[in-house]
């Protein structure tokens, strides 16, 4: 169950990161993620995108655990490196400009994913020692 918990609020963690771009453009990565997934249908090919796709996989690999038994540790490392590599990125650009909205808005997920690294090593430390 703790898994599961774990791995909801990796999903929306990874929702509230913030982005700013240009002079006046900036917006919640839920708000990219709608208008994303509106214009897969419409438009795909201006979809497609590394730092686009990558990250929606791992939401999507951390949901399909949600209806595991027992939440997969392999896809919950997965889904974490997706979404990792636009938030830790995003992270950084926080750091060197200053941003201090980017910043806190990359800390929860940042948070979930070492707490969460750390409940599926507790985990497999207690089933390689039974």
């Amino acid at each position: 169950m703790k898994g599961k918990l774990l791995n909801i609020l990796l999903v929306v963690a990874s929702l509230i990161g913030y982005l700013e771009w240009g002079k006046d453009n900036k917006s919640f990565l839920i708000e990219t993620e709608f208008e994303l997934l509106k214009k897969m249908f419409t438009d795909p090919i201006s979809t497609v995108h590394p730092f686009t796709l990558i990250p929606l996989l791992g939401q999507i690999l951390l949901l399909i655990t949600l209806f595991q038994n027992a939440p997969s540790r392999k896809l919950t490392y997965l889904g974490i490196s997706c979404i990792g590599l636009l938030l830790v990125f995003m992270f950084f650009i926080g750091i060197i400009g200053l941003n201090l909205k980017i910043l806190a808005s990359t800390l929860p997920f940042i948070v979930v994913s070492l707490l969460t690294i750390k409940y599926q090593r507790s985990l497999y430390n207690e089933n390689s020692n039974a």
